[in-house]
This record gives structure tokens, C-alpha cells and sequence, in this order.
């Protein structure tokens, strides 16, 4: 029975020492989690047998227990290595369009030959769908998720249809004495210009000119025109190319206080202008102008404020330098990729060049009731199991589950000294039950001497 008790106590050492060696080889392993052997008594007896001189019968295994606390983090430069801080498991598909989901804590993606981000092993990262807008997701169930790729283009090019000018006109000036010709400086008294974009996405200038009206022919002092060309073509209120002398798009006029007064026959009401409407359309409007075969599609709307109706940024007319406080148009050009964001609650927001963005997905969080039950499958991932429960998914950063970390790698959370310790331990506990074995085997020795 000695030789017996003196086995399990070896092979309990044994299991002691493997698991603490396998720890330590894992020591710089980004997402690993370190184990733990846990061990009860081997107690068996009879109803007849006297249980005040029984012994025991040994040591056994009971369970080598993961342990899920944080590892510390190490950051890099790469946006798409990511850490959980808290909570949770990333969800990770083998093959694309699967469901049968693997999970792990190392984050240590980049991006294969389709776009899609993926681990070292080709697993696909799953994500929650959002709104390209506002980044509002739609689901977060397990069910709706799906692997998350990253374009790169914007697809297809916006054409302009709104354009948000505001500016202060400088009431000191004198009205220019020549006939306007955007080719002549002295015959307007100041311009801007603005990048406007057609259907096929090719950028062309629109510039506007503000020439201040002499008040004796208007009998107002605080008048202008506003002329506009297109690529260096003037084009009349119907946005179609003119020829001189040339008409303005638009006039404008200014009450004592230096605020916009409407003049289409309404009252100062102290806001803005009426937008100016330039038609589009297929051979239409300012569509006649271009020679690409492009057009803009719809009218392109001047609006004299700026895209957000700021009251501090309404045109003005005031005794100050010409300045422009807002110009910006909402058509773009395709873009390419060049920059990527995640966030703490995993949204992924990619940049374009030009000037774009739009969110691409969200990180899908996983939590398990009872994550010691997880079954390891290698590769710093667990599967679901019966005593695991049911993965449970949510946001990043809400309820229970952690938050992603961009730009950052979990490490391992073996603690190398604690296992250095733990060693010196299991192999005293290997030295003693060898040495157990040892005088057993002397004592049955020297009991087969006897004569």
C-alpha cells in the first residue's frame, strides 16, 4: 500500500511540475492565462473497517484551473493590436460566414490579403453592425455578427449639392469704377473660391466675386454683387456659362448694423440671405459646363452661413478687412485609406484622404458565466463548454464587459518569480515522494533477506 501512496504522490509532483514549466514557457505569450494544479486526498473505506486507524490513500488531480485575472498591458504601434481591460474574450471565426466561434484574449491582428482582420492564424475577427454615420449599433447578439473588413476607398464620389460660404465684406471699400471681369482685380473688391465636386468625382473651382454697388445709380450703400465662375466660366443664376457683360448670381444688401436684409421683398430679419439654387442636372444648368462627361446631378444650393447655421459666423458687413468665416461643400472625391481608430467601446473608424470617415463595425465582446469551465483548443483560445455557460455578448465597456485597449497587447499574467517558487516546491514534493519509494523498497528488501 506504501508503494501505492508513494505513485500518487509522484504523479501529483509530476502534474505540479508540468503545469508550473508550462507556465513559465508561456511567460511572454500575449493573452496567456497561467494554470493552477489542484489536488485532494485518495480516502476509501468500508463500512466495516475502523475509521479512527484508517489512512489515507494518496494524492490525486483534481482539476488544473486557469486563472483569468488581468495581465498587464504593452503598447505598440500598431491600431489594430488590441487589449481588454476587464472583462471578456474576443469572438473569432475559422472560416468566413461560420458560427462556430473560438475566444480568446490575444489581440494581436492584422489584416489579410481581403482586407479583414484576422489573427495569426487566420481566424476572422467578429463584429457587431453599426450605422456608417453615426456608429449606432443595430445588434449585439453573436448572431448578427460577422467579420470585419477594412476598404480601402470610400467607394463611390459625392457630388456637391450644398455649398456653406459666410464672410464679413469690408463697408470702408468704394465700389470698383470698371465694369466687373474676373480677369481684371481692380474690377471687383474681393473673392474666395471653394473645391466643388461632380458625379464622377473630379474636383473643379467655384470662385465668387463681391463687388460693392455705387449707392448713387442703387441709392443703398450697403449693396453688392456676387458674381461666380466655374473653372474660370462665368455662369448666370441659372448656373449656364455667360458672356460679358457679365450678370450677377446674386445680390445683397446690408442693414445700418452691418447684418444680412433679405431682398427678395421680406423683412430684415437680421439671419441670412436666401440660398442661391443653381440648377443641375443632365444638360442642364451648371452641368453645361463640364467637359467630362460628368454632371452634377442635382441643384447645388449656395448657402451664405456655415454648415451648422452658427450665429456668430453670419455674413456681415462691418468696418473690417474682407474676411471668410466659413467655406465648405459637402460632395468628396473616392478616397483612399489612411488612418484606422478603435475606440474604448470598440468602434472601428476608418479616415480617408479625402477627408471621410465612416464607422466600420464594433468590436464584439464576449463574457461566459463561468470562464474556468472554458475547454482550451490551443492557440490562446477556449470554446464554450457545459460548464462554462452560454457566451454572453455585448458592447465593449458596458455592463460587466471591459474595455479595448487600441494600440496595446495583453501579456501574460504568470508571474515568473511566483513560478520560480512554485517550482523549487513541486520538486522537493518529487524528491520526497521518490524518496519514500526508496525506503519502502529498502524495507521489503531487507524483509526478503530474513532467514
Amino acid at each position: 500500500m506504501s508503494f501505492n501512496i508513494a505513485l500518487t504522490g509522484l504523479s501529483a509532483a509530476q502534474k505540479d511540475l508540468d503545469v508550473t514549466a508550462n507556465n513559465i514557457a508561456n511567460v511572454n505569450t500575449t493573452g496567456f492565462k497561467e494554470s493552477r494544479a489542484e489536488f485532494a486526498d485518495v480516502y476509501a473505506a468500508s463500512v466495516f473497517s475502523s475509521g479512527k486507524t484508517k489512512n489515507g490513500d494518496g494524492a490525486q488531480t483534481t482539476n488544473v484551473a486557469q486563472q483569468f485575472h488581468q495581465g498587464s498591458l504593452k503598447f505598440t504601434n500598431n491600431s489594430l493590436d488590441l487589449a481588454i481591460t476587464g472583462e471578456g474574450y474576443f469572438a473569432m471565426a475559422e472560416e468566413f460566414g461560420s458560427q462556430d466561434y473560438a475566444y480568446t484574449r490575444a489581440g494581436a491582428f492584422k489584416l489579410n490579403k481581403d482586407n479583414f482582420i484576422v489573427d495569426a492564424q487566420g481566424n476572422f475577427l467578429q463584429g457587431f453592425p453599426v450605422d456608417p454615420s453615426t456608429g449606432d449599433n443595430t445588434s449585439v447578439s453573436l448572431s448578427t455578427a460577422s467579420a470585419i473588413q477594412i476598404p480601402d476607398a470610400s467607394g463611390s464620389p459625392r457630388a456637391t449639392t450644398n455649398v456653406y460660404s459666410s464672410f464679413n465684406l469690408d463697408s470702408r471699400v468704394d465700389p470698383p469704377t470698371l465694369t466687373f471681369d474676373p480677369t481684371v482685380s481692380a474690377s471687383y473688391n474681393s473673392s474666395t473660391s471653394t473645391t466643388v465636386y461632380d458625379s464622377l468625382g473630379e474636383p473643379h473651382v467655384m470662385q465668387y466675386f463681391f463687388v460693392k454697388t455705387d449707392a448713387a445709380v442703387t441709392g443703398n450703400s450697403n449693396e453688392w454683387q456676387i458674381y461666380a465662375t466655374l473653372d474660370q466660366k462665368p455662369f448666370t443664376a441659372a448656373g449656364v456659362v455667360q458672356a460679358a457683360p457679365y450678370a450677377p448670381v446674386q445680390t445683397i444688401r446690408f442693414d445700418s448694423s452691418g447684418l444680412p436684409f433679405q431682398t427678395n421683398g421680406a423683412a430684415n430679419t437680421g439671419t441670412t440671405f436666401n440660398p442661391l439654387a443653381l440648377p443641375g442636372g443632365t444638360g442642364a444648368g451648371l452641368s453645361t459646363l463640364l467637359t467630362n462627361g460628368a454632371t452634377f446631378p442635382s441643384s447645388v444650393t449656395m448657402n451664405w452661413r456655415d454648415e451648422a447655421n452658427t450665429s456668430n459666423k453670419l455674413p456681415t458687413q462691418y468696418a473690417s478687412r474682407f474676411e471668410v468665416k466659413a467655406l465648405e461643400q459637402d460632395g468628396a472625391t473616392v478616397g483612399r485609406l489612411a488612418g484606422l481608430d478603435i475606440g474604448a467601446d470598440g468602434k472601428i473608424v476608418a479616415s480617408y484622404s479625402n477627408g471621410d470617415t465612416s464607422f466600420l463595425g464594433q468590436v464584439a465582446m464576449v463574457r461566459f458565466p463561468n470562464s474556468q469551465g472554458l475547454q482550451q483548443v490551443g492557440n490562446t483560445a477556449w470554446k464554450k463548454s457545459l460548464t462554462s455557460g452560454e457566451p454572453i455578448a455585448g458592447e465593449p465597456g458596458s455592463g460587466t464587459l471591459g474595455s479595448v485597449n487600441s494600440s496595446a497587447l495583453e501579456q501574460s499574467n504568470v508571474n515568473l518569480t511566483n513560478e520560480l517558487v512554485d517550482l523549487i516546491s513541486a520538486q522537493r514534493n518529487f524528491q520526497a515522494n521518490s524518496r519514500a519509494l526508496e525506503v519502502n523498497s529498502t524495507l521489503q528488501q531487507s524483509i526478503l533477506q530474513i532467514r
